[in-house]
């Protein structure tokens, strides 16, 4: 028995060595094997990155060469260091401190000492490198911007760390991955895949050729070329029209959802976060904590709305039940509610119905539509939510679901935000402590892509397509279901009518009658949204935010859009022109209003901006 037993060990310990040899030699040829084995030495042919086009075919990014130094430390011999760090212009602390992390990194895998060297760099360092055993030249690609704008769209490529390696195991040290923007979101499609060639060494860690003839060997795929929704020459227009003055700019295609400009102001030119510069000037962009260039207002700034979001009452009115477009009601200068409340408004002829109360922005005329959607309900509780669902089916308060790399949700606030604002069940709230929601201000916050979207759903008499940056990928159409499936609004086809012809007389007679475009029916609607800061803990009212949004034609619609200028006093002030400018450009290709043009084009808003930060209180007076 003891003899079988002894027998059945050497055999099953023979087997197991078998099969281990079997794995490894011929089973077992995964990337992460033969990366770690000694007498095999992996090499990178990098594709080249897919190129992005603007929605008419003009090309915004390609590439250009770049060259990094990269080391093998397993395979570093002595060499003359200051020789090296002479030509590479490179202390030696930092060249030894390089080296070190090298190491910890992997002694196997590349690492780069010295990233994206300029042609003339490598074309010295090429003659030399025979010197240094265990350093390459690894050749890869930098984007190239054939535009000075779009940076938050387009976004920029950066240098991977060890968190995105570790979630990501197609990534070693030095990659280049897409950071912000189109780059992010598309950044699968844009990279491509890398070629791998093994090269066997001997004994004498000599290179004798491909491993196994190149077997293992892989060609690189070039990344797809993508074409975004953008409309180059309108982003171009949008971003010069925004010049000395901070705020964002989005403009839609109604009928598909297609981003057509995504401004934000201030912006800074794609070509400073490329190449060896980019570390430096990402540094100097992200400590302007005053002007924020890195900080895309169009999609994260979230600003009470004003104005524009009386559209979206008067929807909800109309839904509920609770006022018809002939009802009318008295304004006194605003609206007076409780001992001492009052919503002020503007000098207006009155009393007004729905479609002059929109044409004219009366105050009075939301807050008590308002009051009655909320009073509707056996609760303000109840009377809030159902409210807020109408909101948020326009796409407001939440995510818009687009392919866009950030954002923001903004805020469409809940009966339970008001209970614990309020200390609920021990102190009581009413309807009229949340009036200032009918007008856009209170606690609702939106974005203005979420502005856009809204004027968009109006546009389209009740529906919208989810806002999305990508037109095609390697020429072809995209067919994603997100985009490309309608989302429907609360409010029935049948309240949209009169809303927009509120909007459209809004241009014709109302608040935006100045700004009318001959021959281009526009339905606007301006907004004026209350600023406020803290300075030495006191709430101080500073300049007013400029806000519009607006759609045409009226009829078939191609574009809607929202415009949101910080401090840019009232809404046809700032927001109102430049609104009626992009939409002209967009519909015409050129300007009529050379008026509007140059009034934009010579108004500087930066001494305003100047004023919160001297840290004096004050309160400027409307």
């Amino acid at each position: 028995m003891r003899k079988l037993l002894l027998y059945l060990i050497i055999i099953s310990t023979g087997l197991i060595f078998v099969a281990r040899l079997f794995y490894l030699q011929v089973y077992n040829t995964s990337f992460a094997a033969l990366s770690e084995d000694n007498a095999i030495k992996v090499l990178y042919d990098y594709p080249q990155r897919g190129a992005i086009y603007d929605r008419n075919g003009k090309l915004l990014v390609t590439n250009q060469p770049s060259y990094d130094v990269m080391v093998i430390p397993r395979d570093l011999k002595p060499f003359d260091t200051l020789e090296f760090c002479s030509i590479l212009k490179i202390t030696k602390d930092k060249l030894i401190k390089r080296l070190k992390k090298a190491r910890v990194y992997s002694p196997r895998v590349p690492s780069v000492v010295i990233p994206q060297l300029t042609k003339d760099e490598y074309a010295y360092l090429q003659e030399k490198m025979r010197k240094f055993d265990g350093f390459y030249i690894q050749k890869r690609s930098l984007r190239d911007y054939h535009t000075t704008n779009a940076s938050n769209v387009l976004g920029y490529i950066g240098e991977v760390n060890d968190v995105l390696i570790k979630k990501d195991p197609y990534y070693i040290s030095g990659d280049l991955i897409g950071m912000q923007g189109v780059e992010k979101t598309y950044e699968k499609e844009l990279r491509g895949l890398k070629g791998i060639k093994r090269i066997q060494k001997d004994r004498f860690n000599r290179d004798i050729g491909p491993y196994k003839n190149g077997k293992y060997d892989t060609l690189p795929v070039n990344g797809k070329d993508l074409t975004i929704t953008i409309d180059e020459e309108l982003q171009s227009y949008g971003q010069k029209l925004m010049e000395n003055k901070r705020g964002g700019i989005v403009a839609l295609e109604p009928a598909t959802g297609e981003i057509l400009a995504l401004v934000t102001a201030p912006n800074y030119k794609p070509e400073l976060l490329v190449g060896r510069k980019r570390s430096p000037n990402y540094t100097k962009l992200l400590r302007d904590t005053i002007a924020k260039p890195l900080f895309d207002r169009g999609v994260k700034g979230a600003y009470p709305p004003g104005s524009p979001f009386k559209a979206i009452t008067a929807l909800i009115g109309l839904q509920e039940g609770v006022v018809d477009t002939q009802e009318s009601f008295s304004c006194y200068h605003g609206f007076r509610y409780g001992k001492n409340g009052k919503l002020g408004c503007h000098p207006h002829r009155g009393p007004l119905n729905m479609i002059p109360g929109i044409a004219n922005s009366c105050n009075a005329y939301f807050a008590n539509v308002y009051l009655r959607i909320i009073n509707k309900q056996e609760t303000p509780q109840k009377g809030i939510d159902n409210w807020r669902k109408h909101a948020e089916s326009f796409g407001l308060g939440n995510y818009l679901g687009n392919d866009l790399s950030s954002g923001s949700k903004g805020l469409v606030p809940t009966a339970k935000y008001y209970n614990k604002a309020y200390n609920y069940p021990k102190h009581k709230w009413y309807a009229t402590a949340t009036v200032s929601n009918a007008i856009g201000q209170g606690e609702v916050l939106a974005t203005p892509i979420q502005l856009a979207n809204m004027t968009a759903a109006i546009a389209n008499r009740g529906y919208f397509y989810t806002p999305h940056i990508i037109k095609a990928i390697d020429g072809q159409p995209i067919n994603i279901e997100n985009y490309t499936t309608p989302k429907y609004t609360t409010i029935n086809k049948e309240h949209f009518a009169p809303v927009i012809e509120g909007l459209h007389q809004v241009y014709t007679q109302g608040t935006a009658n100045a700004l009318r475009v001959e021959g281009i029916e526009i339905c606007g609607k301006t907004g004026t949204a209350e600023n406020y800061t803290r300075v030495k803990g006191q709430r101080m009212q500073l300049t007013d935010h400029s806000v519009f949004i607006a759609f045409a034609p009226k009829e078939s619609p191609q574009i809607a859009l929202a415009v949101f200028i910080e401090n840019g006093h009232y809404g046809s002030r700032y927001a109102g022109k430049i609104a009626s400018l992009m939409i002209e450009k967009h519909i015409r290709g050129t300007i009529s209003r050379t008026d509007l043009e140059d009034w934009i084009l010579t108004h500087s808003l930066e001494e305003e901006y100047a004023k919160p930060y001297s840290g004096e209180p004050f309160k400027i007076n409307q």
